[in-house]
């Protein structure tokens, strides 16, 4: 090969190489749900994405930003509520950027800074209510730290979807006091149905005794029931008061059938 091709076309593979070499520094794909946060010369250039854009070697400087909805746990903190009960509550919070220019401007870390201020916001929120309302009304104080720590977060481009408690923990004590209380109610119920049961028997049996009152031959009939129903027990001695023959002859009567009933019953049935 002549010297004077060579020498053309070796700078040439040169340019070729340093060619691809800056188009591969310089390409950059970011997802669907990410967004570069791109610094030109420390200025801030925009938010690139998502697909394809290009930086300029050594003077752009970008920062990717996931704009899913992240969760993460706030460590359990142990808190004193307003009526002096200590608790130990941890929750979940639920969160997504939906500005990644502030998420990155605004705040150095916003992930850390959102956990910090998160656990703050819980130490206080759950310091400001009875033991009662946090076992009774969680997904209410759920609401209000969301509101709380969406407001404080917004200026950083972050939106606060949800925040929940997970477990709250009491001490031994406290978990002994609570099922006293527990059993102290249902026995308070228990005697109030009682109550109101023997109520109702009362006011019956006061109905009873006055239609009984207008019609004295139901309260003999009743009695002459009552006398049947015993006699089926045949070791009971029954004694009642003096009546009339014609009662006495109507019970013993009675009496006598419900005997020669059951012996009937008793008997094996003929073929």
């Amino acid at each position: 090969m002549p010297l004077g091709i060579s020498s053309i076309i070796f700078p040439a593979f040169l340019l070729i190489i340093i060619i691809l070499f800056f188009l591969a520094s310089s390409l950059r794909i970011v997802k669907e749900y990410e967004r570069a946060v791109v610094f030109r010369l420390g200025r801030l250039l925009g938010a690139k994405g998502p697909g394809i854009f290009f930086k300029i070697p050594l003077a752009d400087v970008f920062r990717v930003v996931d704009l899913r909805v992240i969760s993460f746990d706030v460590p359990k903190q142990r808190i004193i509520t307003k009526d002096n009960v200590t608790v130990d509550v941890d929750a979940v919070v639920y969160y997504r950027v939906f500005d990644p220019i502030k998420a990155v401007v605004a705040v150095e870390n916003y992930m850390y800074a959102t956990n910090l201020l998160s656990q703050t916001t819980l130490r206080d929120v759950i310091g400001q209510v009875e033991l009662d309302d946090l076992l009774s009304k969680r997904e209410e104080l759920g609401k209000r730290l969301t509101e709380i720590i969406d407001t404080a977060t917004d200026p950083w481009g972050v939106k606060v979807v949800q925040v929940a408690i997970k477990d709250v923990s009491l001490p031994f004590e406290m978990q002994r006091a609570i099922a006293k209380q527990a059993e102290a109610e249902r026995e308070r119920r228990s005697r109030i149905i009682m109550a109101e049961g023997e109520f109702q028997a009362a006011a019956k049996m006061a109905q009873a005794a006055e239609m009984y009152q207008k019609n004295p031959m139901g309260m003999k009939l009743r009695e002459l029931q009552t006398l049947t129903e015993i006699a089926r027990e045949k070791n009971m001695i029954v004694v009642t008061p003096a009546a009339s023959s014609q009662d006495l002859a109507t019970m013993l009567g009675i009496m006598k059938s419900e005997q020669k009933s059951q012996k009937n019953n008793n008997k094996p049935g003929e073929s």
